[in-house]
C-alpha cells in the first residue's frame, strides 16, 4: 500500500463516471462538490459523501461509478 503526500501528478485524464468502464487512477480531483463512488484496486466499493470542490482524494481506484456519484468535473491523476 502506498500513500501520496505533496507529490506532483505525472499525468491526468477526464473521468466520466461509469458502472462498467475501468480506469486506473492513483488519485481523483473533484471539480464540483458532490458524492464520489469508487471501486478500489482491491474491489472495495466506497462512497465519499459531500466531497468539496477542489479536493484531491488520494485513492487508487479502477472505477468511478455513475451510481451514487453526484460530483462532476472529476479528473483522474497518475503519479
Amino acid at each position: 500500500m502506498s500513500y501520496v503526500e505533496a507529490a506532483s501528478a505525472k499525468d491526468g485524464f477526464a473521468v466520466t463516471p461509469s458502472d462498467s468502464t475501468a480506469i486506473k487512477a492513483d488519485a481523483l480531483y473533484v471539480g464540483v462538490t458532490g458524492n464520489v463512488a469508487v471501486v478500489t484496486w482491491r474491489d472495495t466499493t466506497l462512497t465519499f459523501v459531500g466531497v468539496p470542490a477542489g479536493t484531491v482524494i488520494p485513492i487508487t481506484c479502477k472505477k468511478v461509478m455513475s451510481t451514487n456519484t453526484t460530483a462532476t468535473s472529476i479528473v483522474g491523476l497518475k503519479y
